[in-house]
């Protein structure tokens, strides 16, 4: 261990004297103001109060409302408990309450539950069938190897879990509607209104086709992956790196229980996991945005012929009932930065607003973990019709989200560009160099296993490891007698290896994900009253 921290020491060094520069021209303005605020928030803020949905003449909601949430997938609805909890009038909107049904959004990692034990909504993975989950087991050629979670200080609840997308969620909402002062309606935002440069409220729709307007201080958006409204609100550059196959397997069981399955499969992971007592997910993972027609039996001939020779013996004949059954779903992986205006009066969240390849299931981590800063930042804060001061603190959260945020999306993204498989010998070294770096355990599984798992949000710790598997790749390649070929070889796992991580931290940005404390929104604290 200590052997980590000493690297990660030069690392950060070598990355603080390129902003180093910024620790003189920024003040570090640390505030004891903030902890005042902090403890008298509790006794100060607003008890719960019904909130009842009026309608005027004109179309306009009536009513007091602090916040409108467009949306109640695991944001949305989280977000709804949590500030409800706190005494603040809420007004969800979401375009279909019926129970969603999704290949994805599945599996949630020990910190993301850590993350729903601090917003006391643990409970919401009770009575779903919802199944623990303690690792992952990765397999490339026939080998195999066992990470399991860094769980040893904590509670034994505490495991990552897997369940079924829509239950989970429909949880969510009925502890969000248990609520006096929340409110959920069935309804689709058309836009948000706008005045001055500050966001007043939405317009939406209900169920009944009826046009309204609602209005409230702050206006969080979080209506998913496709979400309509995030373009007035950040500058989406959405990537569709592939797509996941998903499939229903049934009377048969993992080799690993209670474990994830990963499979270094050509062209790209395969990936097994629990989400019932008697189901087990598959997703395969298919590069690009066109995916083989399940309409016409392509689908299904490409699974049989393609994938089911690389799946483990033990899932074989599941696999291909599954596909007989014929019910064969897709859906597009998106990735994308956040990349926020700051605007006045409105917030994304969720989906809407960052994306990563769904490959590590980090999804609703960030999210919940997201949720939990927030929460943290506007608790002292009673007036949110302030709405300059308001943006200001919301500032604070794009920065104080960072760490926990870009560890999560850039080991996705390195991971999916590692595991898939490429014709590159240099690719090739780097990802079986990945799978042997894995199997050593210890501190080199360890490591990278805290840091998929949400319960290490050090991107610092994240560069690391990603760089030592480069460095355990060329020495590999250079032992024990090194020829010219395989210099070159060496040279460009690494120049590859910095050619999948520096774009993204680039994206994700430099100074916000290694150097926070620079940024001078990260010591602005909400105002004493």
């Amino acid at each position: 261990m200590g052997y980590e921290c000493i690297v990660e020491g030069l690392v950060a060094a070598l990355l603080g004297f390129v902003f180093l520069y910024n620790a003189f021209v920024r003040g570090f303005n640390k505030t004891k103001a903030a902890a005042g605020a902090a403890s008298s928030s509790s006794s100060s803020m607003v008890s719960p109060m019904e909130n009842c949905v009026r309608k005027t003449g004109n179309g306009e909601v009536a009513g007091s409302t602090d916040i409108i949430i467009v949306g109640a997938g695991v944001a949305g609805s989280a977000l709804a408990y949590t500030f409800g909890k706190d005494g603040r009038r809420v007004h969800v909107i979401e375009r279909d309450l019926s129970e969603p049904d999704r290949i994805v959004g599945e599996l949630l990692q020990p910190g993301g539950y850590l993350k729903l034990i601090e917003l006391g909504l643990e409970d919401c993975v009770d009575d779903i069938d919802a199944q623990q989950v303690f690792g992952y087991a990765l397999y490339k050629d026939g080998k195999n190897t066992r990470l399991s979670y860094p769980l040893e200080k904590f509670h034994s609840d505490v495991a990552g879990r897997s369940f079924h997308n829509g239950r989970f969620i429909q949880r969510m909402r009925q502890k969000a509607a248990s609520l006096p002062n929340v409110t959920l309606e069935q309804g689709t935002v058309t836009s948000l209104l706008e005045e001055n440069g500050t966001i007043k409220g939405v317009q939406y729709k209900t169920k009944g086709g009826q046009e309204l307007t609602a209005y409230a201080p702050l206006t969080i958006v979080c209506d998913g992956c496709f979400s309509n409204l995030r373009r007035s609100l950040c500058d989406p550059k959405v990537e569709v790196p592939s797509c996941f196959v998903g499939l229903v397997l049934e009377n048969c069981e993992l080799p690993h229980a209670n474990y994830g399955h990963v499979i270094l499969a050509d062209p790209s992971p395969i990936l097994f996991y629990p989400i019932s007592s008697t189901e087990i997910r598959c997703l395969v993972d298919v590069p690009g945005q066109k995916v083989p027609s399940v309409s016409n039996g392509e689908m299904a001939q490409y699974l049989k012929t393609v994938v089911a020779p690389q799946i483990p013996s033990e899932l074989h004949t599941a696999f291909i009932s599954a596909i007989d059954k014929g019910n064969i779903r897709t859906m597009p992986n998106r990735s994308m930065p956040a990349a926020p205006h700051s605007t006045p009066g409105a917030l994304l969240m969720g989906d809407a607003f960052n994306m990563r390849h769904p490959l590590t299931g980090g999804g609703m981590t960030v999210a919940l973990s997201d949720i939990v800063v927030l929460r943290d930042l506007l608790r002292p804060l009673y007036d949110l019709y302030d709405a300059s001061t308001l943006c200001k603190y919301l500032e604070s959260f794009y920065t104080l989200r960072k760490p926990v945020a870009s560890t999560i999306n850039t080991l996705a993204g390195a991971l999916y560009k590692v595991f898939s498989a490429s014709p590159d010998p240099a690719r090739k070294e780097m990802r079986q160099a990945c799978f042997d770096y894995l199997s050593l355990g210890g501190v080199f599984s360890n490591g990278p296993i805290s840091l998929l798992s949400g319960l290490n949000p050090r991107p610092i710790s994240l560069v690391l490891h990603f760089f030592a598997v480069a460095v355990y790749g060329v020495g590999r390649l250079l032992l024990p007698f090194p020829s010219p070929k395989r210099i070159w070889t060496g040279a460009r796992l690494i120049s590859g290896a910095s050619g999948i991580i520096f774009p993204i931290i680039k994206a994700e940005g430099v100074r916000q994900m290694f150097f926070p404390a620079t940024v001078p929104a990260y010591y602005r604290a909400p105002p004493v009253h």
